[in-house]
């Protein structure tokens, strides 16, 4: 089992104590260690945050563009290393965690470019002789706290874009899965990110909760997980002049209209359904499908969802990987036995997967349930794993307002031959993100990411809509008239 460190102040520090991290395909034996930080280190963190800050954001933007180009080769140079940990900790296939690797990449190659640009607007002053201009500015110390599902690109997609606009940070990695997010960090540390910029608090939230979320010096906190946590978070910070960017909970609905190519429409909401493991917040998890072809879509769906191969994500012929954790893995089950008691009905799994070697991993058959209504609590509360429930309906109005019978807003797909179809789902459909004949999810970095409702908070991650989260605006005015010449 291997011993890692964490970044604090520019220094791989440890405590002496220590939180071990498993791997979901066999729970037995831990895979690694990482420091189980108490709450004067999370403080200490701040400290260090706090000066980072002060060098970092007179560090010209050219100089935070090297860094970040250097950060991406050394990541994409790592890759296999990389990919390896995301699938030990977080159990998805390689291939998922390769391509995770790789984006992070993306991410910070992306955002390396986007600090070299501009950063403000020459605007038209209505007294003479007067130029008016804004300038985007850093706003401080931001605390980033991601989740277990994504645990690299999700901490990617917070500080690349925080850190490129001049800000420090205290991150939190989720604390099943942080050997992905201290690649990360390391990556910029060696590609020579300025000490205090980025430092990573691994530790159990339980125990470090006040010193993470209190410290007045925080003037913004991104954060993504559930609605419970972030509603929580969110109470906490209500008299306090801290900004929120939350991307929380889905209920994703795909669309199958009569007119679908239904063959491509089944391999594409399988592909949305079950990509690691379902527990993506914009996996698909509600299929509505219209009654003329809701028979023959299910009889493809079905034997699409049968064909997925189950087993560890070290496995190069593995399709559907276990669940990130026992927790995971027992709470998915409760809510299909939930399920099957309000009157569902199991097409195909349902069960948990203890078959040979996966007797000690967190393996669920993938899921399809019928004979469910909007008020079937499935239909309804995010489940986060590999289950799907089927809806039918008469016609392209009343699978709309199914779409948007829903607490969540974040993403929604509709697969149909009909342009008009597409485009009016497009304006219909109450999601921050829209597909059309495709997966709901996977999104390029350069396009604005979150939803709206209980999905989202108002601050969009991705592209540059994210920098309104991590910059203020400065508006200046300058005279240039017979005061300033005399």
């Amino acid at each position: 089992m291997r011993t890692l460190e964490t970044l604090s102040g520019g220094e791989w520090v440890a405590t002496g104590e220590w939180i071990d991290v498993h791997d979901p395909a066999d729970v037995r034996v831990p895979v690694a260690r990482v420091p189980a930080l108490a709450a004067k280190d999370v403080t200490r963190a701040y400290d260090h945050a706090e000066r980072g800050f002060g060098v970092w954001k007179r560090t010209s933007p050219f100089e935070r563009s090297r860094v970040f180009s250097e950060a991406a080769r050394l990541i994409r140079e790592r890759v296999e290393e990389i990919a390896a940990d995301v699938t030990a900790e977080n159990g998805k296939t390689l291939t998922e965690a390769t391509g995770e690797t790789l984006k992070a990449a993306d991410f910070l190659e992306y955002y390396a470019g986007l600090a070299r640009q501009g950063y403000g607007t020459l605007l038209h002053d209505v007294r003479p002789n007067h130029r008016t201009h804004t300038q985007r500015e850093p706003i401080g110390v931001i605390l980033v706290i991601s989740p277990w599902n994504d645990p690299l690109i999700t901490p990617a997609r917070k500080l690349a874009p925080l850190l490129a606009a001049g800000n420090a940070a205290v991150f939190k990695p989720a604390t099943e899965t942080p050997l992905s997010g201290l690649h990360f960090a390391r990556a910029l540390h060696d590609a020579g990110l300025p000490a205090g910029v980025l430092n990573v608090v691994t530790g159990r939230t339980a125990e470090i909760e006040e010193a993470l979320l209190d410290d007045p010096r925080i003037v913004g906190i991104t954060f993504t997980g559930s609605n419970e946590v972030g509603n929580r978070i969110r109470r906490r910070l209500a008299d306090r002049n801290v900004r929120f960017q939350g991307e929380l909970g889905g209920k994703n609905a795909s669309v199958v209209l009569r007119d679908a190519h239904l063959p491509a429409a089944a391999k594409a909401v399988v592909a949305a359904s079950f990509g690691q493991a379902g527990q993506r917040c914009t996996a698909t998890s509600r299929v509505i499908v219209e009654r003329p072809v809701y028979d023959e879509f299910t009889r493809l769906l079905v034997a699409e969802v049968e064909a997925l191969r189950i087993g560890p994500g070290s496995d190069p012929a593995t399709t559907l990987c276990p669940l990130s954790s026992p927790k995971q893995r027992d709470s998915v089950l409760a809510d299909i036995d939930k399920a099957l008691a309000q009157g569902a009905t199991v097409l195909t799994g349902g069960t948990a997967d203890t078959e040979g070697e996966r007797e000690h991993g967190c393996y669920v058959r993938p899921t399809v349930l019928a004979g469910i209504t909007p008020e079937t609590a499935i239909w309804r509360e995010e489940v986060f794993g590999p289950v799907i429930a089927l809806l039918a309906v008469e016609d392209f109005a009343t699978a709309v307002e199914a779409v948007n019978d829903s607490d969540f807003g974040l993403a929604a797909a509709v697969f149909t031959r009909d342009l008009a179809s597409a485009y009016r789902f497009a304006d219909e459909a109450e999601c921050g993100q829209i597909a059309i004949n495709t997966t709901t999810p996977g999104w390029d970095v350069h396009l604005p990411f979150g939803g709206f409702r209980d999905s989202g908070t108002g601050y969009k991650e991705q592209g540059e809509e994210v920098l309104k989260f991590s910059t203020r605006v400065k508006t200046v005015a300058i005279s240039l008239g017979e005061a300033v010449r005399g």
